[in-house]
């Protein structure tokens, strides 16, 4: 058994696409714009990677999730970088929105920015 997919609910799947390819370098292992389905991987990774679904928060259910978890300050997912300082300073320069700078506790080091399609995402340091 294996972590095959698993998803974050988004406002718009093919903006959120965009900034998870584009800005953040991620790669896509599946867009289907037809249908609003877009799954993105690993950068470099195979087509046997896990992938992480751009859900599209249609629902009520998941738009009260995305909503609930936005407005608490929670990330919604952890992406693990090897450096979180230079990372920061990388996605900054892009016009990413953060909510400090990288800050140090016993877990590591990690921040936490907007996606700007309804989520806080953490970057953890590798």
């Amino acid at each position: 058994m294996r972590l095959k997919m698993c998803s974050i609910h988004v406002k718009d799947p093919a903006t959120a696409h965009a900034f998870y390819t584009g800005t953040l370098g991620f790669d896509t292992l599946m867009a289907m714009p037809e249908y609003n389905l877009f799954i993105i991987k690993n950068p470099g990774a195979d087509d046997t990677a896990t992938g992480l679904l751009l859900e599209p928060s249609d629902n009520p259910i998941g738009a009260n999730y995305m909503n609930a978890v936005y407005d608490a300050g929670m990330p919604a997912v952890v992406l693990g970088v090897p450096d979180v300082r230079a990372e920061y300073e990388r996605l900054l320069a892009a016009g990413v929105v953060f909510k400090g700078e990288p800050a140090e506790d016993p877990s590591g080091i990690s921040a936490v920015f907007d996606d700007g399609c309804g989520n806080f995402v953490q970057l953890h340091q590798d």
